[in-house]
């Protein structure tokens, strides 16, 4: 073989292995990316769900208080003008 016909098949090797490599590297990454979205939406259901059950306590005490005591409408609005 001729020098210039080694140094090809070594440069052509040479980058095929690197592509190799790099769309390796680039799903593992992308895999790292989506792994990382499915943390987040996790996350986020976590705290949907306690504000809901914030909330649905919070009704419930509201009820609660609603029938220890007489809750009147507000007359702020009527007042503050005059």
């Amino acid at each position: 073989m001729s020098r210039a016909s080694k140094a090809t098949l070594a440069l052509t090797s040479l980058g095929t292995v690197g592509i190799i490599y790099f769309v390796h590297w680039s799903q593992e990454q992308e895999r790292a990316q989506m792994h990382k979205g499915v943390e987040r939406d996790m996350e986020k259901q976590r705290i949907q769900l306690e504000r809901k059950a914030e909330f649905e306590m919070q009704k419930a005490l509201e009820e609660e208080y609603r029938k220890l005591q007489k809750v009147s409408p507000s007359t702020d609005a009527q007042g503050s003008s005059g």
